[in-house]
């Protein structure tokens, strides 16, 4: 297990670009499988779990072709569903909660699925209802072996249908999105996902030939066709990847300027970082963040405390949450940050309090913040990261701290952010990994 050994309390300063969205790169990456033709992305990042997807798909018989540092060609003329009747398959889809959309694709092509019970972040109930009814509505059999928790699914007769979804769930969206694309018929789903990631699915889709219309809406209409065809597509930078970058500025009382940010998709991110108190500068598609020794919650209008919480598309997403909770801790003011989503995601914060944070962790779901406005720093201590987001939030507080620290597992944190030492360190972060 590998670890990076932090010295914080160093200001940083410079230019840093986000990686293209891991969120995005699962959806666009399985949506490969529904042509024969070429499929051209770019901004593909180099993450973990992104290049097991890659990996996957490659030993599933689709041709892979690195054409550049963030650009490679597929091509699944020759899938060989063989493939996913062997051990070697189930084990890999297992380890990687991203192959769940494999489904989509397959049962709307070769009318077939298999998949073992997807991992991935520890973080809570992550339930796949969404996808399996959908699924199911479209016509398709499941049989479940509970022994080996393994799903078999038989999609050879999908057929278009009126729906709607119990949860707007982004990758359960994706992964009827992409069965009913070449479904016979036409096939709607109300309460649909409407998250930009989802956006650009559909955007790449309809250019493969598929006819969906509501885009960006929460209600889509999807006009089955019997043959899709290549594509170029490039994906947005990472939202989380974005607001990360703001709050570490904030937290280290830096000078950072994030490119090529595609505002006009990042939603109310700004906005409520802004409400946070930290300045945000728009420069063209760049976001500029000057060195804040202060910064001030903002209160609710009748003067109570500013709840900062989770909701779908178009609100603040889960995956930030934890930036703004660590964020808060140097700020002045209080904040309760209401995780909704997921009841495991807000089990770092003993982390933060053994650094010397003021945090009161209400329940599983929700955390107070009271910020200290740096009267007290904190304390650099020898943690372990949990998942993606939360270990990204304790390096931030690593690099705000006074002191050194050692954060453990970061295989997490690989898992989601590309090079994160090397481009933290052009920012003249001391950050090293250590075994």
């Amino acid at each position: 297990m590998g670890s990076f050994r932090v010295n914080g309390g160093i200001k940083l300063k410079g230019e840093i670009i986000p990686q293209g969205a891991k969120n995005e790169a699962l959806q666009i990456l399985c949506a490969v499988l529904l042509t024969s033709e070429k499929v051209t992305i770019d901004k593909v990042p180099n993450i973990v779990d992104v290049n097991k997807l890659i990996d996957l798909l490659s030993e599933m018989g689709v041709k892979v072709t690195k054409e550049g540092a963030e650009t490679y060609t597929f091509q699944a003329d020759e899938v060989n569903l063989d493939f996913m009747e062997t051990e070697e398959y189930l084990k890999k889809a297992s380890a990687l909660r991203g192959s769940v959309m494999l489904l989509g694709p397959l049962l709307a092509r070769f009318g077939t699925g298999k998949l073992s019970k997807p991992g991935g972040d520890k973080i809570g109930r992550r339930r796949m209802d969404t996808h399996f009814t959908g699924f199911q509505k479209l016509g398709a059999k499941f049989n479940y072996d509970s022994k080996n928790e393994i799903f078999h699914i038989d999609g050879k007769n999908l057929k278009g249908c009126y729906m709607l979804l119990d949860e707007a769930s982004v990758t359960g969206t994706a992964n009827i999105v992409m069965a009913a694309a070449m479904a016979e018929g036409t096939t709607t789903i109300y309460n649909a996902a409407c998250e930009p990631y989802l956006q650009q699915l559909c955007d790449m889709l309809n250019r493969m030939g598929a006819k969906i219309s509501g885009v960006g809406s929460n209600l889509l209409t999807i006009e089955g066709v019997k043959k899709l065809g290549g594509t170029k597509h490039k994906m947005l930078p990472d939202m989380i990847e974005i607001g990360s970058f703001i709050g570490l500025a904030a937290m280290t009382q830096s000078e950072i300027t994030i490119k090529d940010c595609q505002i006009p998709r990042l939603g109310i991110i700004p906005e409520t970082f802004r409400r946070m108190g930290i300045k945000l500068e728009f420069r063209g598609d760049d976001i500029f963040v000057p060195a804040q020794k202060h910064y001030e919650i903002e209160t609710f209008i009748d003067g109570s405390i500013l709840t900062v919480a989770d909701a779908i598309w178009p609100g603040f997403t889960p995956d930030l949450l934890s930036i703004v909770l660590v964020t808060a801790t140097q700020a002045k003011g209080t904040v309760l940050v209401h995780q909704k989503m997921f009841e495991s995601r807000l089990f770092f914060v003993d982390k933060l309090i053994d650094m010397g944070a003021q945090i009161i962790l209400c329940d599983p779901h929700r955390a107070t913040v009271i910020g200290l406005d740096r009267k007290t720093e904190l304390r650099g201590i020898r943690m372990t990261s949990p998942d993606i987001r939360a270990g990204v939030a304790l390096l931030i507080a690593a690099l705000s701290a006074n002191g050194t620290s050692i954060i453990d597992n970061i295989e997490q944190i690989d898992r989601g952010y590309q090079n994160i030492d090397d481009r933290l360190r052009a920012l003249g972060a001391e950050i090293e990994r250590i075994s």
